[in-house]
């Protein structure tokens, strides 16, 4: 990353790291449609437990791998083929709660709303939006703000507070946040950018003194 007399690029930075989580695992948000934002949603579910991230993006391309990526077919596999699943991606400290969490997600989202699609609609403004995702039994604040950070651009009522630790980033190198829009493809990626580094720094730190230390805070918070 390159500096201009003491500041931050903000170009540069974006370049180098603000690639979405999203992207890498070849969703299309934009789109718009519900296959994809599910997708989404499911993966977010895999990046919300305390986990690597390297691990929760192998499980994802195993739930794809194995076309398990709609509430139906979730549903269709069972807890039995899910742990198989999340298994072969190494989620075996998580699987068999996961598997029963999934289950429930998938069959309480198609009994309620019948899509992610209609309980966005349904959601009054960003708060409740918000309260309805976490009506599902084990989605809490982390995975929502996970999962809509994301969506700010296709859906406007995805207006998820910016997290602390990227704020702190963003105080460390000078990057003032409320220059940006929040609703922009720029913050998306400027945000994705800063938890990145955030992400980077605490590998450096535990690789440099040889430890394998439990974080203080949850990596995607």
């Amino acid at each position: 990353m390159k500096r201009s007399k003491g500041k931050i690029d903000i170009e540069s930075l974006i370049k180098t790291y603000g690639t979405l989580y999203s992207e890498t695992l070849g969703i299309d948000l934009e789109s718009q449609k519900e296959q994809e934002i599910f997708k989404w949603f499911l993966a977010s579910i895999l990046f919300g437990r305390r986990i690597s991230e390297k691990i929760a993006i192998k499980t994802y391309n195993e739930f794809v791998k194995h076309s398990v990526t709609t509430p139906d077919r979730i549903l269709e596999t069972g807890w039995d083929g899910l742990v198989r699943i999340l298994d072969e991606g190494g989620y075996v400290r998580y699987d068999f709660s996961t598997a029963t969490r999934l289950l429930e997600i998938a069959k309480t989202l198609e009994e309620r709303y019948g899509g992610l699609i209609e309980l966005y609609k349904a959601a009054f403004g960003p708060r409740n939006l918000e309260k309805r995702l976490q009506e599902f039994k084990g989605i809490g604040p982390v995975t929502t703000n996970i999962f809509l950070r994301e969506l700010r651009v296709a859906w406007p009522k995805s207006d998820v507070a910016v997290s602390p630790l990227v704020k702190e980033v963003a105080k460390k190198l000078g990057v003032n946040l409320h220059n940006f829009k929040k609703n922009a493809k720029k913050f998306m990626r400027l945000e994705c950018a800063l938890f990145k580094i955030r992400r980077l720094k605490e590998r450096e730190i535990r690789q440099k003194h040889g430890i394998n230390m439990k974080m203080k805070h949850n990596w995607r918070k």
